[in-house]
């Protein structure tokens, strides 16, 4: 992990120009919360740029509070509900929260903003629509599977090429597990939000014509798989199974450690993955496995929005507006290993390079990035879901569900009932 002073020195250059790009804001004694989760260098980079936001605005002070991701996704609208949420925050939740977020646009250039995020605004919006602006896209995120090479190359088995099908990895995994008695084949994040592009890849569409939520064939042929995969033994029992609800549980620890060959994870993992694993074996981001309908992934992402509730809305807007400016949002993204939602900085590219990476970090950005384009041809309707803000519903109901046909509670059929009865019950 980089160091402070490593980040400080990589932005000195920029800090001038941005902060002289900045929109006109009044100057005022304020005191600001700012509740983040971090899987990387969030809280160094977020640090250095409130060092230097708080030199350039006398009196301001933005405290960092960084708390595990559980507090953010499971927490934080509980406390928003009851007025205790903090100022600002990195959210994930991002339509879903929208009830609660400032509107940003009275105090920004919102022509700038259109032009840099337009293409993500909407994410933002929610229920609400309209025209609002609402948040920072800090971190374009896109799901996809880490490969260990080294198990790979025990076993003596072919790493899959680009193009190949979920029935092949899981063939080839299960060849993987048998030979090196690896503790299991597969893994994938206990997540609706992971699990969602690979079944697109079956033809899961996730909306009708009218654009109101379905669960179809293509979303059940895959949750099938999933269930098939667990009961032979291919996929472990301590993550889908073993827990309860809708409670997300990741396969990083278990990667990380080597006990499995394949991950389906996600970009914003790049980071830690590389830290975690060291030197204790190779591994490689890979193309997203396919299926009859495409090659689905589930873009995604967190970003940096404020709250109605806060006292200070002006200097919020300020200190979102801050981080929104080139420099900065290239600093955020190249220091996160995070693709950019930038307009510009996503068509010159970022050189990873520059903040440290490795030549493996930046291959897999590079193929966590082309495996976004492809799906916005392939399977548009990922874009769709992840700005539907009801989307945490559908991901919460498949987890709990599915889960459960895992642990013989609900035949899978029982199990697409439940699911559709939490839709109807729970969307408006």
């Amino acid at each position: 992990m980089k160091s402070p002073t490593i980040l400080r020195c990589a932005l000195a250059a920029a800090v001038s120009a941005a902060l002289a790009s900045g929109s006109a804001f009044a100057q005022d004694d304020a005191k600001l919360s700012f509740m983040i989760y971090a899987d990387g260098n969030e809280a160094e980079t977020y640090g250095t740029l409130i060092d230097q936001f708080e030199a350039a605005n006398e009196g301001v002070e933005i405290e960092l509070n960084v708390v595990g991701y559980d507090i953010v996704r499971d927490g934080l609208e509980s406390q928003l509900e009851a007025g205790t949420g903090p100022d600002m925050a990195l959210v994930t939740n991002l339509g879903g929260l929208n009830p609660y977020y400032l509107d940003l646009k009275p105090y920004v250039d919102a022509d700038d903003w259109e032009a840099d995020y337009g293409a993500i605004l909407g994410w933002y919006r929610g229920a609400a629509g309209g025209d609002g602006i609402y948040g920072f896209h800090a971190g374009m995120t896109v799901t996809g599977p880490f490969v260990n090479l080294t198990l790979f190359e025990e076993a003596g088995v072919d790493v899959p090429a680009e193009g190949a099908t979920w029935d092949d990895w899981a063939a080839a995994s299960k060849e993987v597990m048998e030979a090196t008695g690896s503790y299991a084949g597969m893994v994938m994040d206990r997540s609706g939000h992971r699990v969602a592009g690979p079944a697109m890849s079956y033809g899961a569409a996730y909306f009708d014509a009218d654009g109101n939520p379905v669960i179809d064939d293509g979303f059940k042929e895959f949750m099938q798989k999933m269930v098939d995969w667990h009961a032979d033994g291919l996929m472990p029992p301590d993550v889908w199974p073993a827990a309860s609800g809708a409670k997300y549980q990741n396969g990083n620890e278990m990667f990380a450690s080597g006990d499995v060959p394949f991950h389906m994870s996600g970009s914003w993992a790049t980071a830690s993955v590389a830290d975690n694993v060291g030197d204790s074996f190779e591994w490689a981001v890979v193309p997203v496995p396919c299926g009859p309908a495409g090659c689905g992934i589930m873009p995604g992402g967190n970003g940096v929005v404020a709250f109605k509730d806060t006292e200070h809305p002006e200097m919020a807007a300020k200190f979102i507006d801050f981080l929104s400016q080139d420099e900065n949002a290239k600093f955020i993204y190249g220091s996160n290993y995070a693709i950019p939602a930038h307009a510009k900085l996503q068509a010159d590219g970022i050189d990873y390079a520059e903040f440290g990476a490795s030549d493996v970090i930046s291959a897999s950005l590079n193929t966590f990035a082309a495996a976004a384009g492809k799906a916005a041809e392939q399977t548009p309707q990922a874009f769709q879901l992840q700005g539907y803000p009801f989307n945490f519903v559908i991901f919460n109901a498949t987890v709990q569900y599915v889960s459960a046909v895992m642990n013989d509670e609900l035949t899978l059929d029982e199990a697409m009932v439940k699911i559709n009865e939490d839709l109807e019950a729970n969307i408006q």
